[in-house]
């Protein structure tokens, strides 16, 4: 599986040091379509903590805002995990499911909805090796780095000693 992830990164480039919007944007390139990322209150416990929509013109990417923003970031590089894999679902729009989560969304539109609920199928596990291998290539952050991508960044973040 690791060297199957690591092939469908080949020919993606993952800024250094590592950016979540610039990711986004090389990845928006790549698939020749918007990628959107939207905070969705109510994800988490109990519920998916990311979501990745797809229609025809844009991916819309939902993670939960309540979380530590590394976490949040990590939750956005899995649903792109699952669009670099060509992940499909027989997840049912109908019946009012995808109204109640995304109101203003035609449920006719949408080509592919995911939401991680647990790591337990082979696409959810490639997915997270996915979202691993970019945060491990876009290289390690000098130690002391208080950036917010940087390791005391991370620890303040992770800790919420700042937002």
């Amino acid at each position: 599986m690791r060297r199957r992830c690591e092939r469908r990164l080949q020919n993606i480039t993952i800024p250094r040091p590592f950016d979540l919007d610039t990711f986004c944007a090389v990845v928006a390139a790549h698939r020749g379509r918007r990628l959107i990322l939207q905070p969705m209150p109510g994800l988490g416990a109990g519920a998916p903590c990311g979501l990745w929509i797809s229609v025809p013109a844009a991916d819309y990417v939902f993670y939960d805002p309540e979380t530590s923003r590394l976490h949040a970031e990590h939750i956005v590089l899995h649903e792109l995990g699952h669009m670099l894999s060509d992940h499909t679902t027989g997840i049912d729009v109908g019946g009012g499911t995808l109204a109640r989560l995304v109101p203003d969304l035609d449920p006719r539109t949408v080509e592919t909805i995911l939401g991680r609920v647990s790591f337990t199928t082979t696409q959810e596990r490639e997915a997270e090796m996915l979202a691993s291998l970019i945060r491990a290539r876009s290289g390690p952050e000098p130690v002391g780095d208080d950036r917010p991508g940087g390791t005391l960044g991370r620890v303040s973040d992770v800790l919420k000693l700042r937002s």
